[in-house]
């Protein structure tokens, strides 16, 4: 078979082209029908919900489509909330605790200052703090007599 300069560049082109595209479809492939783990699925979604990356870089990155990856966001949203739910109420607790820590320093720091104004005679809380945090001390001073 004889061939002209153009038709073999035609043919060579052609073949080239299919092997790219083979290569191409290659690492492309799709994760169709490949099961991920829970906890997989759970940190992708973290990571487009804390704003680490996109919905579209994650799409490219693990392989897995966007409308999988909403999917998991829907079907994972009662897991998440269920677990923020958890962890407000351990804020809360946490927060109770350090409220009580709070109030005992102030008592003792009120103590501090009811002794002080004792032993010197002066009643610099009025002078010196707030309103407020004054007539405390003087109803302790009351409480004390």
């Amino acid at each position: 078979m004889d061939l002209t300069n153009g038709q073999a560049c035609r043919i060579l082109a052609n073949a080239q082209n299919r092997e790219n595209l083979e290569i191409n479809n290659k690492s492309r492939t799709k994760r169709n029908g490949k099961k991920t783990s829970f906890e997989f699925k759970i940190f992708v979604i973290s990571q487009i919900n804390n704003g680490q990356i996109s919905t579209n870089f994650a799409s490219k990155k693990y392989d897995i489509s966007r409308s999988t990856m909403d999917y998991w966001r829907k079907k994972l949203s009662n897991y998440t909330s269920k677990s923020k739910a958890m962890s407000k109420e351990l804020e809360i607790k946490k927060l109770k605790e350090k409220l009580q820590e709070l109030e005992w320093i102030k008592d003792f720091q009120q103590d501090v200052i009811v002794e002080f104004e004792k032993v010197t005679g002066k009643e610099l809380s009025k002078e010196l703090l707030p309103k407020h945090l004054a007539n405390e001390i003087q109803k302790r001073k009351n409480k004390l007599k």
